[in-house]
């Protein structure tokens, strides 16, 4: 479930990334990194599980399949906690900088 969370969440971000200019200025292409570089990690997880446990790992029981999918939620939480800071760090539309120039004054 973390590979497939991890992915629609990547394809999604990717689409958004693709298809909007306005989403490039938020700096999604970041959100497209975090996410992608998960599912590639998930993927490279599940060929080296597969490797050593062979078939059995796509017959998973029920609560590995919840812990999985908690775990990727996770993982998507996390990254658009790190995007929002990325977001406010770089402030491409200069909303922080001008509330915080405003409170100076």
């Amino acid at each position: 479930m973390c590979l497939i969370l991890t992915a629609v969440a990547a394809v999604v971000s990717t689409a958004i990334w693709y298809a909007s200019e306005t989403m490039r200025d938020m700096k999604i292409s970041v959100l497209c990194w975090l996410f992608w570089g998960a599912a590639i990690m998930w993927l490279v997880d599940l060929v080296f599980e597969y490797a050593e446990e062979g078939a059995k790992v796509f017959e998973p029981a029920f609560a590995d399949v919840l812990n999985d999918s908690l775990l990727g939620l996770a993982v998507i939480t996390i990254s658009l906690v790190i995007w929002i800071a990325v977001l406010l760090v770089r402030d491409p539309k200069g909303v922080v900088r001008s509330v915080l120039l405003k409170k100076a004054a």
